[in-house]
């Protein structure tokens, strides 16, 4: 196979362009600046990243405060977002996209970090509450809504009752974790297109853990 055909079997197997007006977002949270990669309360941007990888996209355009790209997922025109807020304000940039596009929250999905999730699990819910989670906690005051569904990724809980909780969210997962977390990453990238599809009781019966 010559490097032409390659290429052009690669080119084959991307999605198709999105077309027509934003119908979905799917938001990672997770802080803004290389000093917050790769820590346990970034998973969300991971995850995110993760699912670009896998649509053949760049999260880099800046826009609605966030790092953008437009996708093609099941034939839906999707905005998937990175916050550039910090993970306290993450709400700002959602309600400012979902306003753009008159969207309403249930056409937001959501990934990110849960503490109380083990790593390498992955929990889906169609709505609920902030759980003590921060970013969701702004994103629900803010779009008055706690009815868009959600990715949740374990990043496991903290080692003792004491330990400083901004301490461990904020800490890099140990080496020999990776491959549960990637595992994970992988699996909500997988359970975010069946959502977007409108398949979300199947997204739960697959990939919750």
């Amino acid at each position: 196979m010559s490097v032409f055909d390659i290429f052009r079997k690669l080119e084959e197997e991307r999605a198709p362009a999105p077309v027509g007006a934003v119908e979905f977002i799917v938001c990672g949270l997770g802080n803004p600046g290389t000093q917050y990669e790769n820590t346990r309360h970034n998973t969300g941007f991971m995850a995110l990243d993760t699912l670009a990888e896998k649509l053949g996209a760049d999260v880099k355009r800046l826009k609605f405060k966030s790092l953008t790209a437009d996708v093609n997922i099941g034939g839906k025109h999707c905005l998937l977002m990175k916050p550039t807020t910090f993970m306290n304000n993450s709400g700002e940039a959602v309600v400012e996209a979902l306003n753009f596009y008159k969207l309403p929250p249930e056409n937001l999905l959501v990934m990110y970090d849960d503490i109380s999730l083990d790593v390498g699990r992955v929990r889906i819910r169609k709505k609920g509450s902030d759980g003590g989670h921060n970013g969701i906690k702004s994103i629900i005051y803010l779009t008055g809504s706690d009815t868009f569904p959600r990715i949740k990724i374990g990043v496991g809980a903290k080692p003792n009752p004491d330990y400083d909780l901004a301490a461990w969210v904020l800490g890099m997962f140990p080496k020999e974790q990776g491959e549960q977390l990637e595992s994970a990453l992988g699996r909500a990238a997988e359970a975010a297109q069946l959502i977007v599809a409108g398949r979300t009781d199947e997204a739960m019966n697959k990939y919750n853990s």
